[in-house]
């Protein structure tokens, strides 16, 4: 008996060591708040070794808190992490690449003004020092077998980041990540910006990590992605723990209905297929626009009561052309006109005195003032309408904001409060707000639910019905080809910086009709 109980223990005790050396990482009751605004509520649960582990919530669920805690860039108000079975508190980003914890974060991540290859050697200058000084020379060669290593050879160690795609420079920011060698890799809605090629290099690093026994923490709203890359995943809700599946467990229904606390049912898509439209009634024109010896002899309509698509490869050209619709960049040779006035668009200035919204792809760099309040980022296109006798009130702006954020719904503690602090899917309804708010009759939405959760792109999915059904004119840009066909009435295909197809909605239109038009 006594010798039964003896092994019993040894055996509790060895079980109890082999679930210590597969657990790396541990919440125990983690929580985090902004001001009023509980981001996290008692987080407790582990992520194993070996294991690719999706973690999934509508925005402002509190994924992206708790992975900005791993990663060192916040720091919890209560409760401990474990790391390898010892107490974890990173200081910071540098902090916790050291301990062995790298993150590749949803928006741009690199530095501006410096090189390729100072970008991927980052804090970590010393290692190219001679005499005192950086060597150049021995950097770029450093980083380029990093970059080779991952697949990404074609990218020059000595650009200026300034100068390569916001999706290479997502790649640079993975190849950072995988000099330090990281033992857990945290991605935050990464491949929501990067295309086919960048989303190829991407998984294969994840089966790396997962081959090695290494951790990774996978972040998405792209649920098919989830159940493809994911062994288990974690749901979120409104700052708490909902629930851990195993990758049996992981059936799309029953995901979106963890996510939003409620059943989802039907297409977020439109139900009709009838894309007829007035073609008399144009709102934008472009005419024979040019911007680049690629980018060439472009000419498109895009009409009132149309919602028309623009869709492509990454870098066929599509997202140039929604920026020279705005007058972000100027042609080479052509024209961008609005209809009836005729008034050409060769600046911000005139597009929005012209009642035509931009929302740009690139959301924190280019759409929204992330350093500046609620209301302020929806009141600055409409400043012109709201002065009186030169003046403009707060009482104004508070109205106009408070009218405009409460019809998108804006998750938020206040108006004052400041725009870094919101989630993905509010920042972009504070984009939207902004617009909506100037009486905007033309929208350039390049990339619209760029890694914006299902509840919110739904909403927006509505939304872009209505305002057509307002006869305003939407050109959605997308990379994402079931939108494209559920929501528009037209699509233009672009390939190598031209127009390879024209096509209308119908039942008949699928992906594999599209996409032979895009390669």
């Amino acid at each position: 008996m006594t010798e039964s109980r003896s092994a019993q223990t040894i055996a509790a005790r060895e079980w109890g060591k082999l679930m210590a050396n597969q657990c790396i990482l541990k919440f125990d009751h983690i929580c985090k708040s902004f001001s009023s605004t509980k981001a996290l509520v008692d987080i407790s649960f582990e992520v194993n070794r070996g294991e690719v582990r999706g973690l999934i919530g509508e925005n402002g669920s509190g994924k992206s808190t708790l992975s900005s805690i791993v990663s060192g860039t916040l720091q919890p108000d209560s409760g401990i992490m474990y790391f390898s079975g010892n107490t974890y508190k990173p200081v910071s980003v540098l902090d916790a690449a050291n301990n062995g914890i790298s993150m590749v974060v949803q928006e741009r991540g690199t530095i501006l003004g410096i090189t390729v290859a100072a970008n991927i050697f980052l804090g970590k200058e010393k290692l190219f020092l001679t005499g005192g000084l950086v060597n150049h020379k021995k950097m770029n060669s450093a980083a380029a077998a990093v970059l080779k290593d991952i697949g990404a050879q074609w990218i020059s160690p000595d650009a200026m980041i300034d100068n390569i795609s916001f999706e290479e420079s997502k790649i640079v920011e993975l190849a950072r990540a995988m000099y330090s060698n990281p033992e857990i890799l945290i991605i935050d809605e990464t491949t929501t910006a990067i295309s086919q090629q960048g989303r190829k290099i991407l998984y294969s690093l994840v089966k790396r990590m997962k081959s090695q026994d290494k951790t990774v923490l996978f972040i998405t709203h792209d649920l098919d992605e989830l159940t493809q890359v994911c062994d288990t995943v974690t749901v979120m809700r409104d700052g708490h723990f909902i629930a851990n599946l195993n990758q049996s467990e992981m059936e799309i229904d029953t995901l979106k209905e963890l996510l939003v606390g409620r059943e989802i049912t039907g297409s977020f898509y439109r139900a009709d297929y009838d894309g007829k439209i007035n073609q008399d009634d144009v709102a934008l024109k472009l005419e024979s626009i040019t911007l680049s010896d690629k980018i060439k002899d472009i000419t498109l309509e895009a009409h009132r009561g149309e919602i028309l698509g623009i869709g492509g490869l990454t870098d066929c050209g599509m997202h140039e052309i929604g920026r020279a619709m705005f007058g972000l960049t100027k042609p080479l040779s052509g024209s961008v006109t609005v209809l009836p006035s005729g008034k050409t668009i060769n600046n911000p200035g005139t597009a929005i005195r012209n009642r035509v919204a931009y929302l740009s792809k690139n959301r924190d760099q280019e759409a929204i003032l992330l350093q500046a309040s609620i209301m302020d980022n929806i009141c600055l296109p409409s400043l012109d309408r709201l002065k009186k006798l030169n003046f403009i009130t707060r009482k104004s702006e508070r109205q106009l904001a408070e009218k405009w954020a409460g019809k998108l719904n804006v998750k938020m503690s206040s108006l004052s409060e400041y725009c870094y602090s919101l989630s993905g899917g509010n920042k972009q309804k504070v984009v939207i707000a902004k617009w909506l708010g100037n009486d905007s009759e033309i929208f350039i939405l390049d990339c619209p639910t760029r890694g914006i959760d299902i509840g919110v792109k739904s909403a927006i999915y509505r939304l872009m019905e209505q305002l057509k059904a307002e006869g305003k004119c939407l050109i959605m840009i997308s990379e994402e080809l079931p939108e494209l066909i559920g929501m528009c009435d037209n699509i233009i295909i672009f390939k190598d910086g031209k127009i390879s197809a024209e096509l209308a909605r119908g039942r008949d239109l699928t992906e594999s009709g599209v996409i032979q038009y895009m390669i």
